[in-house]
């Protein structure tokens, strides 16, 4: 990437305020949990993934339809379902979920998926947090060190899991997590849909230039949820930054979507 297509790309994005307090430092996790509890905070309650998943499970699963509702939405239909059954009704609902199999039941597998990215979302204090999309992924292979191959001969190789981990890695620190965020969404735009912006495509193409690389690079990890990524974090005070990658999702897999999660 040139110098002056970075300057260029900077000037776009407006400026980087680094985060106040270091994200180590927000985790909510306790000590050994594997993920942070979900706050519903007009009930009084910290809930965990469990507990999210059979609550929007008794009240609201038949509800939602595609596409999968944001994050807020979400989470106003839990608060909404906890305070309507309240914390003893709760804890015999999610006693009985706990038992039932998301493979039987696709409504439960649903509601399981939503506390996950609920979880997500909640994982640092003072900050909201979001799964990679496709094409932020995707530029962050592009601006690493990893050679293009062939996408079968690449999952030949041995441990190539750890090689896309850490070309991800390299990528997402080679550059401000807005110029991430920007780049990622034309990538998408690009590759996944015909919502294209046009208008930045000229400066994405110079940051970007080769085309077949973008490809590979796109196709490499849009498509293959087996791949760890890090979170996308926006702190309250506006600032962007790279979170911890978190664990797999009830499926095993970790999410990947065209756009941003919201």
């Amino acid at each position: 990437m040139s110098t002056a297509a970075l300057d260029a790309l900077y000037a776009q994005v407006g400026p980087f305020p680094a985060p106040v307090v270091p994200l180590t430092q927000r985790d909510r996790r306790g000590e050994g949990e594997d993920f942070p509890t979900i706050p519903v905070p007009a009930a009084g309650l910290e809930l965990d993934l469990n507990e999210a998943a059979a609550a929007l499970f008794e009240t609201v699963a038949d509800n939602f339809a595609v596409p999968v509702p944001s994050t807020d939405t979400l989470h106003t239909a839990l608060t909404a379902s906890v305070t309507t059954l309240g914390p003893v009704r709760l804890a015999e609902v999610a006693g009985s979920f706990a038992t039932l199999d998301g493979r039987e039941f696709p409504e439960v597998a649903t509601c399981r998926r939503f506390a996950y990215q609920l979880a997500l979302s909640f994982w640092y204090d003072g900050a909201r947090s979001r799964p990679m999309t496709g094409g932020e992924a995707g530029v962050a292979l592009y601006l690493s060190s990893l050679q293009r191959y062939r996408r079968a001969e690449f999952r030949e190789l041995p441990r190539h899991t750890m090689l896309l981990s850490r070309a991800l890695h390299e990528g997402v620190t080679s550059v401000p997590t807005e110029v991430l965020i920007r780049l990622g969404a034309v990538m998408a735009g690009e590759f996944s849909s015909a919502d294209r912006d046009r208008g930045r495509e000229w400066l994405y193409k110079q940051a970007l230039p080769d085309y077949h690389r973008r490809r590979f690079c796109y196709d490499m990890i849009r498509w293959d949820h087996s791949q760890p990524a890090p979170l996308i974090v926006r702190t309250t005070d506006g600032a962007h930054t790279i979170g911890l990658t978190p664990p797999p999702g009830p499926d095993g897999t970790w999410p990947r979507s065209a756009g941003a999660q919201r």
